[in-house]
């Protein structure tokens, strides 16, 4: 027997409009949502995430639509918008442009973060979950739960039992192609690609993996595996150095850290502003620099320089710190 208790929950929706100057006829609009419920906790509830995960609002997402007119990406404005979208404030909440490539009346502002005019990968073998999610870590914690966990889940609504049976009934195949898509390699390895076959719902690339087997050359050695930089034993293009506000960095070099706002590692909010030590300054096939660093104060910053796992940067996203003084005598300038 299923027992289904509910709890009033209240919202609101307020959006406000302010006019930008300039002759584009642009408006910033601001849509704040909040949770407006009576609910308080008791005096045995303080401090108790159960009793309020009933009264909350959890992953609300916002859906914005705009007849007759056009929302701006805020991750790729127009050049004469790049101020104003630098001021704009986003808390808990990732916007983006929902409609089809081209179009632009329509945003998402969730809790999720997506690049524009996101689409769900042609590998997704259906709607599993909010079909935004990464569908093989959810498909496998899905095929983990015991028979017990799963007749309860498909006892709470038809919506999650039809997950469950898709998962329970999803081929070896099919969960293999979950496994990852490089589509850019495509275009290099003249692996056919069709007209659908789009999307952003990428999964972890498992680093094991042999690499493309025609028209791409990549460096091979023993081992390593194929995709490790230290295989190619060529010195770094540029020396290992880049010039950044007319200062030369190279490995030691010390920089603070602002990443921009087309990255989409939720992680990187927390990094502006911190300052952190260049290890390697690399360059990909493409001809990208791309600056490795270690965070200042990071504890496990020996494993990561042994791993060799380090952040990667563009140039434009650091600024160069002064260099420390130097002591002179341990530099034989002179000194007692």
């Amino acid at each position: 027997r299923l027992v289904r208790r509910t709890r009033p929950l209240a919202g609101e929706i307020r959006l406000t409009t302010e006019p930008l100057p300039g002759p584009y006829g642009a408006l910033r609009l601001t849509a704040t949502v909040r949770n407006v419920s009576a609910w308080t906790p008791g005096p045995q509830e303080a401090g108790d995430r159960a009793s309020a995960l009933p009264h909350s609002l959890i992953g609300a997402h916002l859906l914005l639509g705009l007849p007759g007119g056009r929302f701006l990406s805020m991750a790729d404005p127009p050049e004469w918008a790049r101020p104003a979208a630098r001021t704009c404030r986003n808390e808990h909440t990732w916007p983006v442009l929902a409609c089809e490539e081209g179009r632009d009346e329509v945003m998402l502002s969730s809790p999720i973060i997506l690049d524009d005019h996101p689409e769900v990968a042609a590998e997704s073998p259906g709607p599993l979950y909010d079909s935004t999610e990464i569908d093989e870590i959810l498909s496998l914690r899905t095929a983990a739960l015991t028979d017990r966990e799963k007749r309860e889940a498909r006892g709470t609504d038809a919506r999650a039992a039809e997950v469950i049976d898709l998962v329970d009934g999803m081929p070896a195949e099919v969960m293999e192609r979950l496994h990852g898509a490089i589509r850019e390699l495509r275009e290099v390895t003249g692996e056919p690609t069709g007209a659908d076959d789009v999307g952003i719902g990428l999964t972890v690339v498992d680093p094991s993996a042999a690499p493309p087997s025609a028209g791409l050359r990549l460096p091979t050695g023993p081992g390593l595996p194929w995709w490790d930089p230290a295989q190619d034993t060529a010195s770094a293009p540029g020396g290992g150095t880049a010039t950044v506000d007319g200062q030369v960095l190279g490995a030691g070099s010390r920089v603070l850290l602002q990443p921009g706002p087309r990255r989409s590692d939720a992680q990187d909010i927390f990094l502006t502003g911190r300052t952190a030590t260049v290890e390697a300054v690399l360059e990909d096939f493409d001809g990208e620099t791309h600056i490795a660093v270690t965070v200042d104060g990071d504890p496990g910053v020996d494993v990561r320089r042994e791993q060799g796992r380090f952040l990667y940067f563009r140039p434009d996203e650091v600024d160069p710190l002064p260099e420390p003084a130097r002591d002179g005598a341990r530099d034989g300038e002179g000194g007692v």
